[in-house]
């Protein structure tokens, strides 16, 4: 007999009922393929594992492919190191979809799982991959690449392409023309939202039911989504990629990316995101009192958080070792200053001269997005730092105390002023796993009929996709 996915959840007889026990932790990059692999023994006529490329570090790229459809679902999880629900939601996708009946019964669909793209990145969050689930612990043994080392952005085009990761990706999506793709990730602290490069109509209301089921705030104004047109509450499409300097790409996220490569196909994508913490007033659509006063106090915080990394940057950087590791730490630091000051000239009604783009509309879920994104760029950086002065030994252990306590600091105003509790690792897999699952079945009502060229058809009962409009 089958378990309910949390206990005491209602379910209904129609409702689909999932085979694993409710998951108190995230899994390991090692964990992902050693249970991909006891899936695939235990049902070997219906899941295939296969090694689809190499990391950088030599570490196995896996593809858990499940069912034996005609068409193909590409789900990637991983593609941020610090964002481990996607490998736990791959693998209960895979085990709902072998149990069915299910959502994508009768949908003559393959899925296909790649388990983590960026496996070198996630075994360098295992420092606090199985808790204690503390802001603190969390940023602490933070770590995500520098912007040009992650692996879903294409900041140079596909042809040109280096990461092995990327590559691998790419290749995958030219073999499989998916009519859907999922890239999964996860928000450290905010609400769960969907980025689309199609309109999937009815999935905003399938998010908000789902997010309530399972105590999941939406965020009704990321920041990921600043400028990006909205589909429905929480919902936002993506715009088309286009070409700009760095600071652009790491705050707009609208450069080419793998989001965007199998378009060609007619592939529609989603991007899922899941908080690990939850802030209520990310859903709050109020107006705000002042705008333009929470804007000051948040370009004035960010400003002075970022000189504060800056100078001990600058006390540290001569006594670093010149190290891969240490360049590794380096990078996404680097990033982070470059960015910190830029966004808190473009937040400031004191400074903003109007040569950037003005911001959108605000209520008080924006607003509380800015606020926590200047406070996530300083504590990540913050993060970075602690671990290049721990690496460093004696030789920069002067800074340590200092930066434990701008950690402590800023972590308690996460959780006191904005009010972020933790949302359990189970429910973070099953509202994932629900709104992908939402977004397949919408998604396969627009899928194309392939002509015998093998270009997408659109047929005459189909809705023609926004990006041949």
């Amino acid at each position: 007999m089958r378990t309910p996915c949390t206990p005491g959840e209602p379910t209904a007889p129609h409702e689909w009922r999932c085979a694993l026990p409710p998951l108190l932790r995230y899994p390991t990059v090692d964990e992902l393929a050693a249970r991909a692999a006891a899936l695939v023994a235990r049902r070997p006529g219906d899941a295939r594992l296969r090694r689809v490329g190499t990391s950088r570090g030599g570490t196995p790229l896996w593809l858990l492919s499940v069912g034996h459809g005609t068409r193909h679902a590409l789900v990637v999880a991983g593609p941020h190191a610090n964002e481990p629900v996607g490998g736990a939601t791959a693998l209960r996708l895979a085990e709902r979809v072998l149990a069915g009946p299910g959502p994508a019964e009768g949908a003559d669909a393959t899925w296909n799982l790649l388990l983590c793209l960026d496996p070198d990145g996630a075994r360098r969050n295992e420092g606090w991959l199985s808790g204690p689930y503390t802001l603190g612990h969390y940023f602490r043994h933070f770590f995500r690449p520098g912007f040009l080392e992650q692996p879903e952005w294409l900041p140079d085009g596909a042809e040109r392409a280096a990461l092995p990761e990327t590559r691998a990706l790419l290749d995958l999506q030219d073999e499989l023309r998916p009519f859907f793709q999922c890239s999964l990730h996860g928000v450290d602290v905010g609400g769960g939202f969907v980025e689309l490069t199609q309109d999937l109509p009815g999935l905003a209301q399938r998010v908000a039911g789902t997010a309530a089921r399972f105590g999941i705030p939406r965020e009704l104004g990321p920041y990921d989504t600043l400028y990006w047109p909205p589909l429905g509450p929480a919902v936002y499409r993506i715009p088309p990629p286009r070409r700009g300097d760095l600071a652009a790409a790491i705050t707009e996220a609208a450069v080419e990316s793998t989001w965007f490569h199998p378009q060609r196909y007619g592939t529609v994508t989603a991007v899922v995101e899941a908080p690990m913490w939850g802030v209520a007033a990310v859903e709050d659509g109020s107006p705000p009192g002042d705008a333009d006063a929470v804007l000051r106090a948040v370009s004035r915080t960010l400003r002075r958080d970022t000189g504060l990394l800056e100078d001990i940057l600058a006390r540290i950087r001569p006594r670093l070792a010149a190290t891969p590791d240490t360049a590794s730490l380096l990078a996404p630091v680097d990033d982070y200053l470059l960015v910190g000051p830029g966004l808190a000239d473009s937040w400031d009604p004191d400074t903003f001269d109007g040569t950037g783009r003005p911001l959108p509309p605000l209520n008080t879920a924006r607003l509380t997005a800015l606020g926590i994104s200047g406070r996530r760029v300083a504590l990540r950086t913050a993060g970075l730092l602690r671990q290049l002065a721990t690496a460093a030994g004696a030789a920069a252990s002067d800074v340590l105390p200092e930066l434990d306590r701008l950690i402590d600091e800023w972590c308690a105003d996460y959780r006191d002023g904005y009010g972020a509790r933790w949302v359990p690792v189970g429910h973070q897999v099953e509202y994932q796993t629900r709104v992908v699952l939402a977004a397949f079945e919408l998604a396969g009502r627009y899928a194309p009929v392939r002509s015998h060229s093998g270009e997408p058809r659109w047929g005459s009962d189909a809705v023609v996709p926004m990006h041949t409009e």
